[in-house]
């Protein structure tokens, strides 16, 4: 971890210098700063290239708090100062702790614990944000059936979605149609074939039908406030869309749903 610390006071800079060592022989203080014009210079540099700041609040031209109007401060702040009066000011910026002079070994232990803390739920936050967003955001195109095996004599073939213009039910059979007009029985359910499709290019349009959207031709207003369908290829039964799915067809077909 790399540290600066502003402080005007040489001796409390080089108490802290060791306090930090001995906390953490890793730990290195990039740069000693005693004003704010030197602050403010610095950290409008380099302030990417470290990970905390250490300030006392009164420095040789002033306070502080003019650094934070002067250059957006992105790094976690420790505050260290001989006055308690400041405090409510300090949490209103980057203030992660407040220390009052003189400042023990114990204090800063304290405080960098504090900051590693919050660096530990901060970053477990974002991994848990990106694990819920890949799990309610990505789409799981995957997951929908994109072919299905059918038999054709002693022969079996793989049809593909963008093959297939409807899927209807007969009785206890279920029909797969190809763009070909093409049928084969396959041993599925309608009810089951709603879930295993591609909402975007399958809607079950009564409790008969399941549509391609590429395989409707024409759509016109029926009797009964119903919608009748024409297909792009040549089919012998009328395709109504019942009452009660004429609403969630018009957003399908209009790209809503």
């Amino acid at each position: 971890m790399k540290v600066i610390i502003i402080e005007d006071e040489i001796p409390a800079a080089e108490k802290l210098s060791r306090y930090l060592v001995k906390y953490d022989g890793s730990i290195q203080v990039a740069a000693h700063l005693t004003s704010v014009k030197d602050a403010v210079s610095w950290l409008q540099e380099k302030q990417e290239s470290i990970d905390l700041i250490f300030m006392d609040i009164q420095l040789t031209d002033g306070l502080s708090f003019q650094i934070f109007q002067q250059v957006m401060i992105k790094k976690p702040v420790i505050f260290i100062t001989a006055f308690n009066e400041f405090a409510l000011d300090a949490f209103k910026v980057n203030s992660i702790d407040y220390l009052l002079k003189p400042i023990t070994f114990s204090d800063l232990s304290a405080s960098l614990k504090k900051l590693e803390n919050l660096r530990e739920q901060l970053q477990w936050n974002s991994q848990k944000t990106e694990q819920l967003q890949e799990v309610f955001v990505t789409p799981k195109t995957a997951a929908y059936k994109n072919r299905f095996m059918v038999k054709l004599g002693d022969h079996i073939r793989s049809i593909t979605s963008d093959q297939i213009a409807l899927f209807y039910a007969d009785g206890r059979d279920v029909y797969l149609v190809t763009t070909q007009t093409r049928k084969f029985i396959i041993d599925y359910t309608l009810e089951t074939l709603e879930d295993l499709l591609e909402p975007k290019l399958f809607s079950r349009i009564n409790r008969t039908y399941i549509l391609n959207i590429n395989s409707i031709k024409d759509v016109i207003v029926y009797s009964n406030s119903r919608l009748k369908i024409t297909l792009t290829q040549e089919f012998d039964k009328e395709i109504i869309v019942s009452r009660e799915k004429v609403a969630p067809f018009k957003e399908w077909f209009d790209g809503s749903h």
